[in-house]
């Protein structure tokens, strides 16, 4: 299912224009993207949660070049499902 398929499905359910809708998604990704660039967790009760996970340093190898390369901690964007939500796929 794709964002367009999302939109469409919100806007036959609920009868308003697809404009909106389509506006109103994008909002709600631009808030979540936003908030977790600020390190903040989103939680949606019954969905899931959007988490920031911290990787730690570490050492790899570039094959190619037969190097070894030193890739520095950073923060990754994380869903975790709520056990509701989990069931609900099951």
């Amino acid at each position: 299912m794709t964002k367009a398929d999302i939109v469409s499905e919100i806007s036959k359910n609920t009868g308003i224009d697809k404009t909106t809708v389509l506006n109103t998604v994008e909002s709600f990704m631009e808030i979540v993207k936003g908030s977790l660039a600020q390190g903040e967790n989103v939680y949606l009760r019954g969905f899931g949660s959007f988490v920031i996970k911290k990787r730690a340093q570490k050492t790899a190898r570039n094959i190619s070049k037969n190097t070894t390369i030193i890739i520095p901690e950073h923060n990754i964007p994380s869903f975790k499902p709520a056990k509701t939500f989990l069931n609900d796929v099951k």
